[in-house]
């Protein structure tokens, strides 16, 4: 008989034990993870921002206290926890110039299921020419404000991107340019680091060459605010030149469709 009641009450144990696991799973916190594009310069730091939101009913609020991971290549190379506004600042530097696929995750956490987010670390040269383009230029029909990107799964509801935009671009980045593509904000997609998700995924799927990518309000001011951001990070060379610079110009876009390209270029190369 005390067999039998030893028995029954480890498997209480093992049944309370599971019933709490499964509860506990069951209760992860559902989330969002996002992460913007980050520029730097060969040897120095690059602060890379994520930020960890709670989903709520109505909207979604920061979620402090979680472990951030920085992967880059697959390895684990940076930590950070975030802060009461939901936000982990984790610094990288790269020694080599280029273009770094970076990912960001979620730590071993009770709370948070696990969850990634993806980006692009821009290490460029201060000498070296940038070329900003619009989102819009690149796509057909791209006239007037609204969406420019897609959502993911609705590729054939997008819009599709110029012709030889692509590879005139890819050919831009091999010789000596790179490029900074400039997304508009967009409430109906999300936050910024959401917009310039999508805007990547979109650039993936069309086989644009992968730059940095910056998501600024739909305005003239806005996009100056940035310039003078850049400037004042160390891009000093850095101005904007109207459409008509492009015409005749071996760097110009041979595509149809460009009348819509900005571009900002570096006055000197020493």
């Amino acid at each position: 008989m005390g067999i039998f009641f030893r028995r029954a009450g480890f498997f209480t144990i093992l049944l309370f034990w599971t019933a709490t696991t499964i509860l506990s799973a069951a209760e992860k916190t559902s989330v969002t993870l996002t992460v913007h594009d980050s520029l730097t310069s060969p040897n120095q730091p690059a602060t890379i921002e994520a930020t960890l939101r709670q989903k709520g009913l109505l909207t979604e609020i920061g979620l402090g206290g979680e472990p951030i991971e920085l992967l880059v290549a697959g390895n684990v190379i940076a930590t950070a926890m975030t802060g009461g506004d939901g936000r982990a600042f984790v610094s990288y530097t790269s020694k080599a110039k280029g273009v770094i696929p970076f990912t960001v995750r979620v730590g071993t956490t009770p709370r948070v299921p696990v969850t990634d987010a993806a980006a692009n670390l821009a290490v460029w040269e201060h000498r070296t020419p940038i070329i900003a383009v619009e989102m819009a230029a690149l796509m057909e029909d791209a006239v007037g404000q609204g969406p420019t990107v897609i959502l993911p799964g609705k590729a054939a509801e997008g819009k599709r991107p110029m012709p030889d935009a692509a590879a005139e671009l890819g050919k831009l980045t091999q010789f000596y340019y790179n490029v900074l593509y400039v997304a508009t904000q967009n409430n109906a997609v999300g936050s910024n680091d959401q917009v310039g998700a999508q805007a990547r995924q979109w650039l993936k799927d069309q086989k644009f060459p992968a730059r940095h990518i910056i998501v600024v309000p739909s305005s003239s001011e806005a996009f100056g605010a940035k310039l003078d951001e850049l400037h004042a990070a160390g891009w000093k060379t850095l101005k904007v030149e109207d459409e008509k610079d492009w015409k005749g110009t071996q760097v110009g876009l041979s595509a149809p469709g460009t009348r819509a390209l900005r571009r900002a270029s570096f006055d000197g190369r020493t």
